[in-house]
């Protein structure tokens, strides 16, 4: 545990940082209001804590800067919340206000005014095409070990997957589960698929033991929500006017993962139901957001998470700020969505 001093100046280090994207002194943490230290009590300070991980000193200047783990500990224990801009609530407001039943264009809205807020980068997973109900599916045989599985919605989308058929497993028995699946799912919205197959089919797919685990897998691949068209950012050139970001190299890695659906995927996803989530830097798993933070939350309707909306910048992220936004935002668009899907 860091001393209540400690703290106090930790906090500082931070906020100036998050701030000015300039290495902290001693002279100018001491002369802040909420201080009251001397410049030497306070520079020793800085001297522990960059001993023990906290701050860390760059070699061009006399300065400290936050270490990961002082972010982490600073969001952890000593962050407060923020009063978001009048002018910014009123803009959310607004957005859900208004009687967009489009689903995909509340989306697309709600991460560009969070990009335009924050200025970094917002990204969104969102619902399985939660106003989409199924039409029908088809199989489509193109040889003896391969067709394709194509899936309608009651809106005109289409979704076509192929499927990898085993020995012993005949495309007839497959087209005669397509129609028994057609017959029990039909007008069914597309992210209870699954469950509805598991709980309402069980028996009567089980009474093929012999294939059940295969049937299963080709569910999965027939089933599974089109991940790019869940997928909604905004801001991704935002990045590129943090300073951190000068490097060159530093710029591709990130805009190169932007282009792999997959990735994306895994940087929002083990999003808890409630609650915002902070990762930070190397906490991320990912090499290309090393130096970033991620920070997500999820939108439920009735209990039921149906996506993941965070905001991607540099560690020095106005932490505060984008967590204040990602609570109102989050709980706005749920209740949008109960409005609209009951």
């Amino acid at each position: 545990m860091l001393s209540e001093r400690q703290q106090k100046i930790l906090r500082a280090i931070v906020d100036e940082y998050i701030v000015h994207a300039e290495p902290v002194g001693s002279r100018t943490v001491s002369k802040r209001e909420d201080i009251g230290f001397s410049a030497a009590t306070v520079r020793n300070e800085m001297a522990d804590l960059e001993e023990m991980g906290f701050l860390e000193q760059p070699h061009t200047s006399a300065g400290r800067i936050p270490s990961q783990i002082g972010y982490r500990y600073y969001v952890d224990h000593l962050m407060g919340p923020e009063r978001l801009k009048r002018s910014d609530l009123i803009m959310i407001r607004q957005l859900f206000a208004s009687q967009m039943d489009a689903l995909e264009q509340t989306i697309q809205q709600t991460v560009s005014i969070l990009s335009r807020i924050t200025n970094y980068t917002s990204i969104m997973l969102g619902p399985e095409l939660y106003d989409n109900k199924l039409k029908h599916l088809q199989v489509i045989p193109l040889h003896d070990r391969m067709a394709v599985v194509i899936l309608v919605t009651d809106t005109g989308h289409v979704d076509q997957r192929r499927i990898t058929v085993p020995e012993g497993v005949s495309l007839s028995w497959i087209e005669q589960m397509v129609n028994l699946l057609n017959a029990k799912l039909s007008g069914v919205p597309l992210f209870r698929l699954k469950r509805t197959v598991y709980k309402e089919l069980y028996q009567e797919l089980s009474r093929h033991a012999e294939h059940y685990e295969y049937l299963q897998g080709i569910i999965d691949q027939m089933l599974v929500a089109d991940q790019e068209g869940r997928i909604f950012t905004s801001g991704t050139t935002n990045i590129l006017t943090q300073p951190e970001f000068k490097d060159v190299e530093k710029v591709k890695a990130l805009m190169e993962l932007f282009e792999e659906t997959d990735t994306v995927v895994q940087l929002l996803s083990n999003q808890e139901d409630t609650g915002v989530q902070i990762r930070i830097g190397q906490e991320n798993h990912l090499e290309a957001v090393n130096n970033c933070s991620i920070v997500s939350a999820s939108f439920t309707v009735n209990g039921r998470s149906l996506g993941t909306i965070g905001v991607l910048g540099p560690t020095r992220m106005d932490y505060r700020k984008v967590v204040s936004l990602l609570e109102v935002l989050t709980r706005d668009f749920s209740e949008h969505l109960r409005r609209i899907y009951g």
